[in-house]
């Protein structure tokens, strides 16, 4: 393994070129040794209907499911740990308490590196946790997406040079040069293969170099050839100064020669823990011997399952097991001075900071006395404007979603500025006016609910990054509102351009202005809710309904449909959390405060009425009897309904045009922090 030793502020070291596979023995390893480890869950068993409450006389009854048995085993650095078991077996289980991801109040049995034991700070700094799932953003090339990775995970100390010469040398390592310049890809774009996809994953979290490596089913879903390249990229992996733990289904015979020790479950239990070169030994001392030509793991995975249908006789394994360990490890008592020898094991601080002078952990500095390290590579600037550049990046090579987008909007004012061509004063234009600027707003709000499958889509994404320590949680949420900003004012910008002028609103150009901004805070508060949503939702279709939903109800109860005056208390609080009811009272205001407007004048009194039909001589005869009475003259010009009548009728009185504007960006602001709060706890990346 080649290192060069940079001079920096915080005097760093990172790889340079290219890291190769060594068989030499690694001086002073770290070992990860786990014992008794025990993992319990709660299952509630209910009969009766689902829609039934607990209260009701149908029983519900709790009962407790071990999922791990007092498991114990031992990882070293420059080796593969693989976990083998049907499904079911409790292999992600195992994997997620190695890594961390179950929580220490239900995990029992501990958990040590070099004999101490990890906090949850240090070990995200110190490791990487590859999902199943391939989670990436689709329209970005290999070479890119791991130098993101990159921006993240290195210091801003290390320059742009020497993150590009990691990345080729990590490109390199996986096996991944001739697609280096090819995009990832999804269902609706070409992209790389799935185990060069696969291999991506991997490069991602392991960018920085880490001591820990775990990777839940890395092989699964890929052809013997492509699960064979990544088991070898794990090698050497490990070979480079990692200990590489994963949880495998059923790996092929040239793979299970690429791995140093095997664990194999069975509901939880341990029932073979050794090298799978013991294999063939261990099951013909069990009386079960493998069959010549067979594959060792596949003959163990068929025997356990039959074995598994007789409790008594997967007991009788579980017990061989344990005295089988047993008397290999009298069987090597001789070597009882190697193994110790071998066994000898740094403290955890100098360990890692020898690892670190060796050119791991690429993200760190060194540990101080108490193993703090920094929990982020870089400062929140930095990584806000990294996250900036990639989301950017990846929305501008697939505009067919901001052109749907902008296609839906700029459909809407055209069919908007021909509905409702050139208004006038009159009590119909009047309505028409208010059933226009309603459904713009309303459209506005449906149009960002669009937005919901992207979000949940980086959702996934984002918990996986953040999981280790990638970025803050605050960073993304400020990465992605920034991002959208250009979008929400094009799309703002064309609705206000294609409605304002044909529809006749009023106020000139000074009430053109005041539109767009309304109409842009009013992106800006539907963006934000949808955000929200997907934050808090994180199934698709779920959410895309119930964001369609309350929208509907915001449209209900803004004041449109039904003044505020006249709607039942009940509903009075929703009324005033209707994301529609201050951008739609607004633009009223903006469009009815004229003084010198009148849009009811004179016999215009009787239009929409049964009177509207009547000579217009008889209509003045009417009006000149009502003065009479009231004491007024009333003729054809006498003005009888303004613009401040029409809010009035519309229960608009309690805030002015610029307030109602501002509490729609601070609506905006708000979902905001929702979805930071969401995405806090909403994904925290652990079991309970």
């Amino acid at each position: 393994m080649e290192i060069e030793e940079l001079p920096s502020e915080e005097h760093e070291q990172i790889l340079d070129v290219q890291v190769e596979s060594s068989s030499s023995p690694i001086l002073d390893p770290f070992v990860l040794s786990f014992k008794n480890l025990t993992y319990d869950v709660k299952v509630s068993s209910k009969t009766g209907f689902p829609f039934l409450w607990k209260k009701s006389s149908v029983s519900s009854e709790t009962n407790t499911k071990s999922l791990l048995k007092g498991i114990s085993g031992e990882a070293r650095e420059g080796e593969i740990m693989a976990i083998l078991g049907a499904s079911g077996s409790g292999k992600s289980t195992l994997i997620d308490a190695l890594a961390n991801r179950i929580s220490k109040h239900s995990l029992k049995g501990t958990i040590t590196l070099n004999g101490e034991v990890l906090d949850s700070g240090l070990s995200k700094v110190i490791s990487a946790y590859v999902m199943q799932d391939d989670l990436l953003f689709p329209m970005l090339t290999v070479e890119e997406t791991l130098m993101f990775s990159a921006e993240f995970r290195l210091p801003r100390s290390v320059s742009k040079k020497k993150k590009r010469e990691r990345v080729r040398a990590l490109i390199d390592q996986l096996g991944l040069r001739n697609a280096a310049k090819t995009v990832i890809g999804d269902e609706g774009h070409r992209g790389v293969s799935g185990g060069e996809r696969r291999r991506v994953s991997i490069g991602i979290d392991i960018i920085h170099d880490p001591i820990l490596l775990f990777l839940d089913e890395p092989t699964s879903g890929l052809d013997s050839t492509s699960a064979f390249m990544v088991v070898k990229v794990l090698k050497r992996i490990a070979q480079s100064g990692s200990i590489v733990i994963m949880a495998i289904h059923q790996p092929s015979s040239r793979i299970l020669g690429l791995i140093d020790r095997l664990i194999i479950l069975s509901h939880g239990r341990t029932l073979y823990n050794d090298s799978p070169a013991n294999l063939s030994r261990f099951f013909s001392d069990f009386g079960q011997p493998i069959p010549r030509n067979e594959n060792p793991s596949e003959f163990a995975l068929d025997l356990i399952r039959e074995l598994e249908e007789t409790p008594s006789v997967t007991q009788n394994l579980f017990e061989f097991n344990k005295s089988w360990k047993a008397s290999s490890m009298d069987d090597t008592d001789g070597d009882d001075d190697i193994a110790s020898n071998k066994r000898t094991t740094l403290p955890l601080k100098d360990a890692i900071g020898k690892s670190i002078s060796r050119g791991k952990l690429v993200s760190r500095g060194g540990v101080n006395q108490s193993l703090s390290v920094p929990s982020f590579a870089n400062p929140f600037y930095i990584e806000v404007m990294v996250l900036s550049k990639r989301l950017l990046t990846n929305s501008r090579r697939m505009p067919a979603k901001f052109a749907v987008r902008l296609g839906t909007i700029t459909v809407t004012g055209i069919v908007l500025a021909t509905m409702f061509w050139q208004l006038d004063n009159s009590p119909a234009g009047v309505q028409e006016r208010l059933g226009c600027i309603s459904i713009s707003i309303a459209t506005i709000f449906f149009n960002c609910i669009t937005e919901v499958p992207t979000f949940i889509q980086e959702r996934y994404i984002f918990m996986r990054e953040t999981a280790y320590n990638a970025y803050r949680r605050s960073s993304y949420v400020l990465a992605r509102s920034i991002t959208h900003i250009p979008l929400l004012f094009n799309l703002a910008l064309t609705l206000s351009l294609i409605t304002f002028w044909t529809v006749g609103l009023a106020g000139g150009v000074t009430g053109f202005l005041f539109f767009f901004v309304t109409i842009l805070a009013a992106f800006w508060a539907g963006s934000s809710f949808a955000a929200f949503i997907s934050g808090l939702i994180p199934d698709v279709f779920l959410a895309f309904v119930s964001g369609i939903a309350i929208v509907s109800y915001f449209l209900f109860l803004c004041g449109f449909l039904v003044a505020r005056d006249r709607l039942p208390k009940y509903w009075l609080w929703f009324h005033y959390i209707s994301l529609i009811k201050y951008p739609y009272e607004a633009i009223l205001q903006n469009e009815f405060l004229d003084p010198t407007e009148c849009y009811v004048m004179g016999v215009q009194l009787f239009d929409q009425t049964a009177l509207g039909s009547l000579p217009p001589p008889v209509k003045s005869e009417l009006l000149t009897s009502m003065g009479r009475i009231l004491g007024r003259n009333i003729t054809s010009s006498t003005c009888l309904t303004t613009g401040k009548d029409i809010l009035k009728l519309q229960g608009i009185t309690e805030l002015s045009k610029w307030n109602c504007v501002w509490v729609t960006v601070a609506w905006g602001f708000f979902f905001r922090i929702l979805f930071y709060l969401t995405l806090l706890f909403g994904s925290q990346n652990k079991r309970k």
